[in-house]
């Protein structure tokens, strides 16, 4: 996932420049230049210096043309209190015709919420913050990027507050439950049958998702073995994720789900990738996607490690077995 970069600091030690300054410094040539200016000034003066920082691309990957105009920046927000020690990680995506004729797209960076994992249904619903009637109307020509943000932190919360109450019924539960055993059963009289305590549930792939499985590589004892499938939308990722590390054989991998995904979600090509621990990995597969002009498509390698260090030849064996599983699933051009 993209984190938040730091400014560059002088030999003094002093930052050259805030985050906001260098989101503004990097924006490009476009029409709604000042307008996106003055909006980001307000969420600067809103959120103050540290919240904004410029989203920087992979160097694994190369720029289409039809994102060189896309604006981009994080955003980092804070919780109300009394949970003010936690924030959240959103990017901000403005397509080029934005505010005029189309919607900014917002989606959620951070893995956890507190000590939660996040999961596809709050991912999903952020992405679709200006596409659902549960979050922002969009207004033509108007700015809204605030509004979202707001959004987003006012439904994050109370998810986040959700779990937590599931946390302390589940614990409380638990504890009447030690407390029955600790006195027998009761000796006549109707006594009182305590629901068990819920195990965990085994994830499922969403609806109409089909995991295709390439033959592993090996090289040198270590294994590489590709998966790819179809997804219409990128809230479909982390449940898919999900699903594969619930099982122990893909679980117990030195490197268990790196990932590049594409989707195409009307005027919009959201796109993410995860190394997963495996440095740059993530990336190679993000750009393998970009070449082969793959959309619509999640592909995950999971890395078994056999004891002997493969340095670049890794990356090759990543690459080829991502390729094995796009080529089985009939993604790629002419491969059908």
């Amino acid at each position: 996932m993209h984190v938040a970069s730091t400014p560059e600091e002088n030999h003094s030690g002093c930052s050259t420049s805030t985050g906001f300054e260098q989101v503004v410094t990097s924006l490009p040539d476009i029409p709604e230049k000042e307008v996106i200016i003055s909006e980001l000034d307000v969420l600067h003066s809103i959120y103050g210096d540290q919240a904004i920082s410029p989203w920087h691309p992979s160097s694994e990957r190369a720029i289409p043309l039809s994102e060189l105009h896309t604006v981009r920046y994080h955003v980092s927000l804070s919780f109300p209190p009394p949970h003010d020690a936690i924030s959240i990680l959103v990017l901000v995506s403005l397509p080029h015709s934005y505010p005029a004729t189309s919607p900014p797209q917002l989606q959620l960076l951070s893995r956890y919420v507190g000590a939660f994992g996040v999961d596809a249904d709050l991912f999903g619903s952020i992405i679709k913050t200006f596409m659902s009637v549960n979050g922002i109307e969009w207004t033509p020509g108007v700015v809204c990027v605030f509004d979202g943000l707001e959004n987003v932190l006012e439904r994050t919360v109370r998810w986040y507050e959700q779990r937590l109450e599931s946390m302390k019924a589940s614990e409380a539960l638990r504890e009447q439950s030690h407390l029955d055993s600790a006195k027998g059963p009761e000796v006549g009289g109707g006594a009182t049958v305590m629901p068990p305590v819920s195990a965990d549930i085994q994830p499922a792939l969403p609806e109409g998702i089909k995991l295709f499985e390439a033959e592993p590589i090996i090289d040198r004892k270590s294994a590489f073995v590709g998966r790819a499938c179809q997804i219409s939308d990128p809230a479909q990722v982390p449940a898919i994720l999900s699903f594969l590390m619930a099982d122990r054989r893909v679980a117990k991998a030195a490197h268990p789900v790196i990932n590049a995904w594409r989707c195409q979600v009307g005027n919009v090509l959201h796109q993410d990738n995860d190394d997963d621990g495996e440095s740059a990995a993530g990336g190679r597969l993000a750009h393998l996607l970009q070449i082969l002009d793959v959309k619509n498509v999640l592909v995950i390698v999971t890395r078994y490690f056999g004891g002997t260090l493969l340095g670049a030849d890794r990356f090759k064996n990543i690459n080829q077995a991502a390729r094995d599983a796009l080529e089985l699933g009939g993604f790629i051009k002419g491969k059908r």
